[in-house]
């Protein structure tokens, strides 16, 4: 076996873990929803019509970055040109495509999540909705790249949700953090109009996090350096 392959079969073991993992937290469901990952001119996605929460790395094709299927038994997930595009646009290494409740949910009623807690802005801020189009079709994959210019989130009108980050571990983060956000506006809005930090406070936020290493563990300084 090349290294090639073999780093192939680990990427397709780690696509179905992530959809495995996505299912557990409910932001899967059945058939619905894809998760890819790019290995150079490769990428390995979710086969259609895979249940997802059950997924194994056997139900997981590899294509090129035209489509071409190099890898797999199975017809690749209908939104292959949506990953594709993603991939070929903002040359990320992984997408998270999920029929999430919440997301979907929010979906149908707003035009934008507005950044309504700071950790929104690991998403990039305000989380734009993508038109509706049917799914697989060219224009879904258009609209969704245009929702997605800035971001590494966007909701799909009507649909659900897509992500996507240099990790696939960190595209799952970012879908799982997306659709805490959207219960957190959610709940709010049952309650009254939410507020949304204005672009200061954004700006005070990312400035905050870059000088205090925000996200990272810090190892408590021994008594020696403390003296220095």
């Amino acid at each position: 076996m090349t290294d090639s392959s073999t780093a192939l079969g680990r990427e397709r073991a780690a696509v179905a873990d992530a959809c495995r993992r996505l299912g557990a937290e409910g932001l899967l469901i059945g058939t619905a929803g894809n998760v890819s990952v790019r290995v150079g001119e490769r990428v390995a996605i979710t086969a259609t019509g895979a249940v997802l929460a059950e997924l194994t790395a056997d139900q997981v094709t590899v294509v090129d970055l035209d489509g071409k299927i190099v890898a797999g038994t199975l017809e690749p997930t209908s939104e292959l040109d949506l990953h594709l595009g993603v991939y070929r646009r903002y040359g990320t290494g992984a997408v998270v495509h999920t029929h999430a409740p919440m997301a979907t949910a929010l979906s149908l009623v707003l035009d934008e999540l507005p950044c309504v807690h700071y950790q929104l802005l690991t998403l990039g801020g305000t989380v734009r909705v993508a038109p509706y189009a049917t799914f697989g079709t060219p224009e879904l994959a258009e609209s969704v790249l245009a929702a997605l210019e800035g971001r590494s989130a966007a909701l799909m009108a009507n649909h659900g949700a897509l992500t996507h980050a240099p990790t696939l571990d960190k595209a799952v983060e970012h879908a799982l953090l997306l659709e805490w956000a959207c219960g957190v506006y959610q709940h709010a809005a049952a309650l009254g109009a939410p507020r949304v930090l204005d672009e200061q406070q954004q700006l005070a936020v990312i400035e905050a996090a870059i000088a205090r290493n925000y996200g990272t563990t810090h190892p408590v300084p021994s008594a020696q350096e403390e003296q220095r």
